[in-house]
């Protein structure tokens, strides 16, 4: 399987998910510029987390204008995998490849803890290695996290089965207490609608390795490299 990760100006997470990416296929992905215009023929193309251009405008704004954004959509049209975690998050909402918007966190301060996260859904390339109902423990890192649609979205989400994950407290009970950012309905990551395109706001590549303090992103990445293997 092969991969690349978009890297621009004010990313600080490529390297992490890169190293998560090359424990889970023994292969380093290949780095992308944000002003390249063509991407190599990959299997997955991670949007990694961070503050691209400074969060100037929006959160990811500028960043869904750039040069291999314009790729990065095309190739997700046609059905390549795309991953955006935090920053990317915000980045795939910006340039319409996935539903609703991050907006800032209900506390208006910087969230930065392990949360957990309740997997939704078995069924997509990104969370075959999780049961549905499963309760993680992954990391959190952002100020801008509050994931917003109309209620008339958000329906349409649960009925199509694209939300990936909720914030949940450590039973699974989705809880207004666990919700680190005030997301509409608990929400912490949602899919398009052919589940080819994930984005969530926790950092499962910081979580891969016992040295980490939990080891519950390291499937995410597995499931992929078992699915686009």
């Amino acid at each position: 399987m092969k991969a690349a990760v978009v890297v621009f100006p004010g990313s600080n997470r490529e390297g992490d998910v890169a190293a998560a990416l090359a424990r889970a296929t023994g292969r380093a992905p290949l780095m992308v510029w944000h002003r390249d215009s063509e991407l190599p023929k990959v299997d997955l193309i991670v949007v990694p987390g961070g503050f691209s251009y400074g969060d100037y405008l929006r959160c990811g704004a500028i960043a869904a204008h750039s040069p291999v954004l314009r790729e990065v959509k095309a190739r997700a049209t046609a059905g390549t995998a795309v991953l955006g975690i935090c920053n990317g998050f915000q980045i795939l909402t910006e340039a319409g490849l996935l539903p609703g918007m991050l907006l800032r966190n209900a506390g208006l301060g910087f969230v930065c803890r392990n949360v957990g996260l309740k997997v939704e859904t078995s069924q997509s390339l990104f969370t075959s290695a999780y049961a549905a109902g499963q309760t993680l423990s992954i990391p959190v890192a952002h100020h801008d996290g509050n994931y917003f649609a109309d209620p008339a979205v958000l329906d349409r989400l649960e009925e199509k089965g694209q939300i990936a994950f909720r914030y949940c407290a450590a039973d699974g009970s989705v809880t207004r207490e666990a919700n680190p950012n005030g997301s509409a309905r608990n929400i912490a990551g949602v899919f398009n609608e052919t589940k080819t395109v994930l984005g969530l706001m926790p950092h499962p590549e910081n979580a891969v390795e016992p040295l980490q303090g939990s080891t519950d992103g390291a499937p995410l990445f597995k499931g992929i490299v078992e699915a686009l293997a």
